[in-house]
């Protein structure tokens, strides 16, 4: 009786066969097929091309028996690494990619189980096979030898039992497949990155990750942020990152919101409350004040910028009646910072001397805007040797609309 094979290429001797040097071939499959299968390396050389392993009937040195596979060699861009003809079996590769690009792994196209039925409803096909598959949804299978011909293809199937799967066919095929034919698939494949290592296993149709839980990990060195750690060996506190460089301790006041810590905010924040909640409670509130040497002109007029100041206080005697212009900044208008209904209080302090002088005109944006004054009408003068506090509530009512509430208080 002849020698046979089994999947690793172990050669099984035939009963009363090779007699006196059954121990040379019994000692080549432990020193060279067992070695290779349980602790073997052996490298794939790569010349900017795809690479095929495949086994042969023979228990002499074979890469592709060998449990670390070191991928050498020139890659060129991306590459496959196919487990070809012989290869169709379960088996664990380490692969460990020297590449400077990712390596797919992937097995040569292999039969699949034998298909007993295949139906259909306008153009989606249900196959049923006697057993079970082993399919997964989105792997693409090759169909061929059914009638009528629309059953026949490339297709991605979804897999809907352990012995059913759909795919979808180009038209309607009017009938039931008969004969039903059959498929092939190179079954799913793992991506190992340029430089990495890793464990996958051949199901002899399917090559799958190997490892996917670990219940611990102690590295040498920090994770990269490239490879989803933080890069950063110990950390405290609140972290912060930009997507490439290592986690690093965030600032309180600055990166982040901390009792107990001075923040500045330069966006808007919005305190919202609920229909039984206050929307803010505070002690008190400081506000910025703007104070100068100078005098209120009769013109040009004044621009009041709403974002640099709550309170505007000129220390010079004015000089003539004056126009306050209302705005958001130098770059940004009133009507851009405020939405509809929302509104704003603000402060002009101007100082008099010996002439009193008074707000005769406000505008805003640089478009005029009649108050309504406290008591129900406008001053037509300023108060002698006086400060005098002009308070604005502005409201915003529409697009470019506002109504202001003003008032004139003496202070001396």
């Amino acid at each position: 009786m002849a020698s046979t094979y089994s999947d690793l290429k172990i050669e099984l001797i035939g009963t009363g066969e090779q007699t006196g040097t059954w121990g040379a071939t019994t000692n080549t499959n432990f020193s060279v097929a067992f070695g290779e299968a349980i602790t073997g390396s052996a490298d794939v050389a790569f010349s900017s091309a795809d690479q095929t392993i495949t086994l042969t009937n023979t228990n002499a040195a074979q890469t592709a028996r060998n449990l670390r596979l070191n991928l050498t060699g020139t890659s060129g861009g991306a590459r496959q690494l196919t487990l070809g003809s012989g290869c169709q079996i379960e088996k664990l590769y380490l692969i460990n990619n020297g590449l400077a690009d990712a390596v797919t792994v992937l097995n040569a196209s292999y039969s699949g189980v034998a298909v007993s039925t295949i139906t259909f409803v306008t153009t989606t096909a249900t196959a049923t096979t006697s057993s079970n598959h082993g399919l997964t949804s989105g792997q693409t299978i090759v169909m061929t030898g059914c009638t009528p011909a629309a059953y026949n293809g490339t297709f991605i199937v979804t897999v809907t039992g352990l012995t059913t799967f759909t795919y979808t066919m180009l038209s309607n095929p009017g009938a039931n497949a008969s004969p039903v034919g059959s498929y092939t698939t190179p079954g799913t494949s793992v991506v190992v990155p340029a430089g990495k290592s890793m464990f996958v296993y051949n199901t002899g149709a399917n090559v799958v990750d190997a490892v996917t839980h670990l219940s611990s990990l102690t590295l040498g060195t920090a994770l990269p942020v490239a490879s989803g750690g933080s890069g950063a060996s110990t950390l405290t506190g609140v972290l912060k990152g930009n997507g490439t460089s290592a986690f690093t301790a965030a600032t309180a006041g600055t990166d982040y919101v901390a009792p107990g810590t001075a923040t500045t905010f330069t966006a808007l924040q919005t305190f919202a409350g609920t229909t039984s909640n206050a929307d803010l409670k505070t002690s008190n509130i400081l506000e910025t004040a703007t104070v100068s040497a100078t005098a209120a002109p009769a013109s040009p007029p004044i621009n009041y910028d709403i974002t640099t100041q709550s309170v505007l206080y000129y220390t010079t005697a004015a000089t003539g009646n004056f126009t306050v212009n209302f705005r958001g900044s130098s770059g940004t208008t009133l009507n851009d910072l405020m939405q509809n209904n929302e509104s704003i209080s603000v402060t002009f302090l101007v100082t008099n001397g010996s002439t009193a002088y008074y707000n005769s005109s406000v505008t805003i944006d640089g478009n005029s805007v009649t108050p309504k004054w406290q008591g129900g009408t406008a001053p037509t003068s300023g108060n002698i040797n006086s400060t005098d506090s002009y308070t604005y509530v502005i409201i915003k009512t529409g697009s470019a609309a506002f109504t202001v509430l003003a008032a004139q208080t003496r202070f001396a």
